[in-house]
């Protein structure tokens, strides 16, 4: 049987309430968790699945839909506790993940760094420490736009630039549910696009929305706003032209 779970992990961050929704594919042989939170999360996602009835030690794979912090940040307990997991992320972000080249956030950070205020200083090098502390992963299989699956219903790699390069959504097939990653955000109850502080090519960002037309898409879900279902191709078109 195949299954989709969204995760509702709740958290306390920098003094605010917030939520991510990493999602979990599950069938007759393969778990798939999709993204798996900030440094420290293995335990919070833990209880969290094991709410929704999964035990994370029967995890098999965990896609990376990119390399921010959020996503990948306890990618490393993941596998030190659970070694046989296979992590798998598209062949543009892989040298990311695996440290051969510096993340793209924290260059962004250091490139704006020496421009801000002197008062805005001190937390930013607080952040660049911050991402700098993220451990790095090897990747076992490197994913490309197209790639197709059959577990969990049918699944296929939907490589979608813009929030990052490398980053990748996800498709499930049998259930028409686009696994957004950044790609997408809930706000105030409407589709948009990531912070634009924090995509790093809004041109390219919109782009993939466009291919995100040629999919017959009943149900979104965002890593950050959770599950969309209301006249997707309309929000997708409204995205676009804005």
């Amino acid at each position: 049987m195949n299954k989709l779970t969204v995760l509702e992990v709740r958290f306390d961050f920098n003094g605010d309430r917030n939520v991510i929704f990493p999602v979990i594919l599950s069938d007759e042989k393969e778990n798939i968790l999709i993204d798996c939170g900030y440094p420290n999360f293995l335990p919070l996602i833990k209880t969290t699945a094991k709410v929704n009835g999964i035990d994370i030690s029967k995890l098999t794979k965990i896609i990376i839909t990119h390399h921010d912090f959020d996503h990948m940040g306890a990618l490393a307990e993941f596998k030190r506790e659970y070694p046989h997991i296979k992590i798998l992320a598209s062949i543009d972000d892989e040298k990311y993940i695996s440290g051969k080249e510096k993340s793209l956030r924290l260059q962004q950070a250091e490139s704006i760094y020496d421009k801000l205020p002197e008062k805005e200083k001190k937390s930013a090098k607080e952040f660049q420490d911050f991402i700098g502390t993220i451990e790095n992963v090897s990747v076992d299989v490197c994913l490309r736009d197209k790639d197709s699956f059959p577990f969990c219903g049918g699944v296929e790699i939907i490589a979608t630039p813009g929030h990052m390069p490398g980053h990748i959504s996800i498709y499930i097939k049998d259930s028409k549910t686009l696994i957004a990653g950044d790609a997408l955000v809930i706000e105030d109850g409407k589709l948009t696009i990531a912070n634009p502080q924090y995509t790093l090519d809004i041109i390219s960002a919109k782009n993939s929305i466009k291919k995100l037309l040629n999919y017959e898409i009943d149900k979104i879900v965002c890593y950050h706003g959770g599950v969309y279902t209301k006249d997707i191709k309309k929000s997708l078109q409204k995205i676009i032209s804005d």
